[in-house]
């Protein structure tokens, strides 16, 4: 293989390049390839996926190494790192992006609103915007808007062969199909073409009370996430705050309930949407009218490679159960319930244009739950990480009542039965396209999907 690329192209474990280039983006997660592409072009890319086959190898495709613990051994594996291959161009008559394989979310999202024009991004500014988009891509315009993995239009590709295939839906609409929320299984992505939606602002911040409040905010966001308009999507998220400097200094050291999120509509209409949660008087208040772009980095997401371990799970509420969550929220996060380990728990809300299939989507077209739960922290050594870990898998066995049985694969930053992404009917349908594009299983995603037999 490496008589077929050339320097600088492959980087193999003897390379003193290699620790940096397969580092993750989760700093726990510890991944030595056989070597790592860095492929410019797509081209390049086929050169790698023809020369790993040849080699006996297999493919990970990986832009900025999020979600990347679930790959698990890598002896036998090229890691196609496509951090080369960036850009974006907008087209403001058709509003649509085309985007380079490896570019992150952030120039998307600049680029875009100089057309007054705003993208399904997600909560943080430098996750890759392939890995998002394949896997699903929920955001702070998702209830009203939807999935990003719908909006795709087009997806080019590198197949099992060294082909490379434009997918949409017109040409090869079954990969198409496959590859809005089947990940990376189907092939190595080069570009992606999607939907832009005509949002120049959005009526958006945050909202904090001190831990002690837990239980009646909670009870009072529940409900109202359960009946609020589409045009308004928030989490919910119990913190414990570090003392560092990146914090605002309000914000340092503090236990917090914080209810953040955006709503489209006018001030007026946003504003009596949050009524309720006002009433509960929070100790700060941010909501206000911004431009779009601000909401990339409203969730304050840690940005750059960072530690991390998590567990998480898609819940169902039925309508009388809500009291009964809050109890559990407060054994696990509650004011008396400081842990040395655990760092936070979130709530997202979902229902409105994510409850409902997409015309017309692909293999994941809508979410079977409620909220998404998700718990963990930033751990300083491994130690720290596995009680972290543990500590989070707590929480969600304490959630497991609301558990719907379905996973938003994107957040699953462990191995587990791809199966549980997905409604049977589109598992089976994936396992057969997996079968016709890569029979010889040659992709390896985070989270595979075998081909049918």
């Amino acid at each position: 293989m490496t008589e077929t690329l050339t320097s600088p192209d492959l980087i193999t474990p003897d390379d003193p390049r290699y620790d940096q280039a397969r580092q993750a983006w989760n700093l726990t997660v510890d991944q030595r390839p056989a070597a790592v592409a860095l492929p410019r072009t797509p081209r390049d890319v086929a050169a790698v996926v023809r020369a790993a086959a040849d080699a006996g190898h297999r493919v990970a495709v990986q832009g900025t190494g999020h979600n990347a613990g679930p790959l698990g051994p890598l002896d036998d594996v090229v890691l196609l790192r496509t951090t080369g291959m960036t850009g974006v161009v907008v087209n403001p008559g058709t509003r649509t992006a085309r985007v380079a394989a490896g570019t992150v979310w952030l120039p998307v999202v600049q680029a875009a609103a100089e057309y007054g024009l705003a993208a399904l991004h997600g909560s943080s500014p430098d996750v890759g915007v392939a890995g998002y988009s394949l896997g699903g891509g929920t955001g702070w315009y998702a209830r009203a808007l939807g999935l990003q993995t719908n909006a795709l239009t087009a997806v080019e590709l590198v197949t099992a062969d060294g082909s490379l295939v434009r997918a949409d839906a017109r040409s090869e609409p079954d990969l198409f199909w496959a590859v809005r929320g089947g990940g990376g299984n189907f092939g190595a992505v080069t570009a992606l073409e999607f939907r832009l939606h005509p949002v120049t602002s959005a009526y958006a911040g945050m909202l904090v009370w001190d831990r002690s409040r837990n239980s009646a905010v909670l009870g009072r966001w529940l409900q109202w996430a359960l009946e609020a308009p589409d045009a308004v999507t928030t989490s919910y998220r119990v913190m414990h705050l570090p003392d560092v400097p990146m914090l605002p200094e309000p914000l340092r050291g503090w236990s917090v309930v914080v209810v953040d999120g955006a709503a489209l509509g006018s001030d007026e209409q946003a504003a009596a949407v949050l009524a309720p949660l006002r009433e509960l008087r929070p100790e700060i208040d941010t909501f206000t009218r911004v431009a779009a772009p601000a909401l990339a980095r409203l969730h304050m997401d840690p940005e750059g490679p960072t530690p991390t371990a998590s567990a998480t799970s898609m819940l169902t509420l039925a309508r009388g159960s809500t009291a009964e969550i809050v109890d559990v929220v407060d054994e696990v996060a509650g004011a008396d319930a400081r842990s040395t380990v655990l760092m936070g728990l979130e709530l997202r809300q979902l229902g409105g244009a994510l409850g409902r299939p997409h015309p017309g989507g692909g293999a994941l077209s809508r979410f079977d739950g409620d909220l998404i739960a998700f718990a963990g922290g930033m751990p300083l050594d491994e130690q720290t990480g596995r009680a972290m870990e543990a500590a989070a898998e707590d929480v969600m066995r304490a959630l497991s009542p609301w558990a719907s049985g379905r996973q938003y694969l994107n957040f699953v930053e462990r191995p587990v039965d791809a199966a549980v992404g997905f409604d049977p009917a589109a598992w089976d349908r994936l396992r057969r396209i997996r079968a016709q594009a890569d029979p010889g299983g040659l992709f390896l995603a985070n989270h595979s999907i075998p081909p049918a037999h």
